[in-house]
């Protein structure tokens, strides 16, 4: 059965930098896209970047410039380096991973908290706090 594991996060002070992984278990899929979201308290979840099989990336506005999404296709790994860290990026993180690309809407349709495209897995949320 696929997984998706997601692990770093944690703390940072404001302008700092952390790393997300998520590793792809059983994911045998050579057509999809992948991506990373977030929930803030009180907030709704919502799209931060994207990439898809072809290495096409997309990123919500907020975090363009700053955050960097990756893949490494031998090893199955998903990763969100993340900069220049406010705290308004204070939130769970999630990975998720849908199959097939976004040929109707384009990469975009998966950001911010109105996507069009549904992910089909998930993985645990990893808490990502940045303070003063």
């Amino acid at each position: 059965a696929q997984q998706l594991e997601a692990f770093g996060g944690g703390s940072a002070q404001i302008g700092g930098s952390l790393r997300l992984s998520c590793q792809l278990h059983g994911f045998p899929y050579t057509s999809y896209c992948m991506g990373w979201y977030r929930q803030a308290p009180g907030q709704e979840r919502e799209g931060i970047a994207m990439i898809d099989s072809d290495g096409q990336t997309a990123y919500m506005s907020d975090v363009e410039g700053r955050f960097t999404i990756s893949q490494d296709k031998n090893q199955g790994l998903l990763t969100l380096a993340m900069n220049s860290l406010q705290p308004e990026d204070t939130a769970m993180y999630y990975c998720a991973a849908r199959i097939g690309r976004a040929i109707a809407y384009g990469l975009g349709a998966h950001l911010g908290k109105s996507a069009k495209y549904k992910m089909d897995f998930w993985g645990e949320g990893v808490q990502v706090t940045v303070s003063s």
